[in-house]
């Protein structure tokens, strides 16, 4: 099989499963947009902001346990594999354990961080408490998750996507056109199919790797000196997560001090970055399998070859989303919303989605690289400098005569840093491991 074609045997599933995501979210947008208020809207936006705090800040279990587990593939390593995936498990059950014993001072907290409107912010409260008993399903998923990508299975995530998403939908309008509720329905569905979806996943790993299991040493896992390399790696990747969760969190802070309609152009408009993140990283998700991998069984020439071709793949598919945002973006939007003041609101700052899928598709393919590649220190730095050096930057600088328009243009110009400061620090975390 050629590496082409691995790349897409990989990045493929992980497409369908990745493509679930937004698109749910813009059913989810598009049901409570025709509702009678923009309230519900915001609520969901607030209510979404706190759980990508609280889970993009465990997101590093996907992450660290994928790219260990893809070094221990390539190096034929099956005690490694299994200890990987009990060290992570053990991690997720005592983190998942902790954000709902701590829930309500998490509340309080997010809520006086996050400044909406009155009306907003109680029924943000209501999907909060909620979508908090997510928690140990939501977690668990990131884990099981990155150790079927690292042993290069993309199928089991896709249909555990698949699953959880469709089932999240169909929970989501039975709730809100069955019972009446309303962003506490869509709150309520998550839980469900999170839930459900962990149960499938148990089952795939039970029924295809139950073999693996003899590899598993109970006395390894609770080997304190095993997790120093495990927790540094996780430790950068962690505060890499945190700016990006800093960007996206004022993102929407600033959009919520605006008023109701900014909050609701915002959070639509968003919608188009997610879509194209969640495809970009089709291929990230690739990456980190074949990088790690390939590094594992000191395959150097394999490695050069896939960081070329999946930035190759990464150019492809920016493209044809370039063109989409360029000419179709309105007509998306009259799908998402009839509100005719939303829709009005928005026109102004579509020119900035013609921006995103070129301005990020390097730094979602280089993700992917340095995560295969545990190259976790030069991830940590380029989004340290994105953060504190251009986003925050660039919008106090502009804020007072730009406006709306000085967050748009500082998550850009944030996107296009990220890629050029990966670029810079690859020949020293990356292709040092190819020589």
């Amino acid at each position: 099989m050629t590496l082409n074609k691995k790349i897409l045997n990989l990045a493929v599933p992980n497409i369908i499963s990745n493509i679930t995501i937004p698109l749910v979210g813009m059913v989810d947008l598009a049901v409570l947009g025709h509702l009678e208020s923009e309230l519900y809207i915001g609520a969901i936006a607030i209510g979404g902001v706190i759980f990508n705090v609280l889970y993009w800040g465990f997101g590093f279990l996907r992450m660290g346990t994928s790219g260990f587990t893809a070094q221990a593939y390539g190096k034929r390593d099956l005690h490694e594999l299994m200890n990987t995936l009990g060290r992570a498990s053990l991690v997720a059950i005592g983190g998942a354990l902790l954000l709902i014993i701590l829930k309500n001072p998490i509340g309080w907290l997010s809520f006086k961080v996050i400044n909406g409107s009155s009306e907003v912010e109680e029924l943000a409260k209501t999907y909060y408490n909620i979508r908090i008993f997510a928690a140990p399903a939501t977690i668990g998923l990131f884990v099981l998750t990155g150790w079927f990508v690292g042993m290069q299975n993309t199928r089991f995530p896709m249909i555990i996507a698949i699953l959880v998403n469709v089932l999240n939908l169909g929970f989501n309008l039975l709730f809100i056109y069955g019972f009446g509720m309303k962003s506490d329905g869509v709150a309520l569905g998550t839980v469900l199919a999170q839930y459900i979806g962990l149960a499938a996943g148990l089952i795939l790993f039970f029924r295809f790797y139950k073999r693996l299991l003899k590899y598993w040493s109970g006395k390894a896992i609770r080997k304190l000196a095993d997790y120093k390399q495990f927790f540094q790696v996780n430790r950068d990747i962690f505060i890499r997560t945190l700016c990006l969760i800093f960007v996206f969190t004022f993102f929407t802070s600033q959009s919520a001090a605006t008023d109701n309609t900014i909050l609701a152009v915002n959070t639509l408009l968003l919608q188009f970055f997610m879509l194209f993140s969640f495809f970009a990283d089709g291929f990230a998700h690739a990456g980190e399998a074949l990088i790690g991998r390939f590094i594992g069984a000191n395959n150097h020439k394999s490695l050069r070859k896939a960081i070329r071709l999946l930035f190759l793949w990464g150019l492809y598919i920016s493209i044809p989303f370039t063109i989409l945002y360029a000419f179709f973006s309105e007509q998306i939007i009259f799908i998402l919303t009839d509100n005719r003041a939303i829709i009005d609101a928005c026109a102004p700052y579509l020119i900035y989605l013609i921006f995103i899928p070129l301005a990020g598709f390097p730094s979602f393919i280089w993700d992917g690289i340095y995560i295969g590649a545990t190259a976790s220190k030069g991830m940590r730095n380029s989004m340290l400098a994105a953060t504190g050096i251009v986003f925050v930057p660039v919008f106090f600088l502009l804020k007072e005569n730009m406006g709306n328009h000085a967050l748009w243009l500082a998550l850009i110009l944030f996107l296009l840093a990220r890629g050029i400061g990966q670029t810079a620090l690859a020949g020293r975390y990356i292709y040092l491991k190819a020589n």
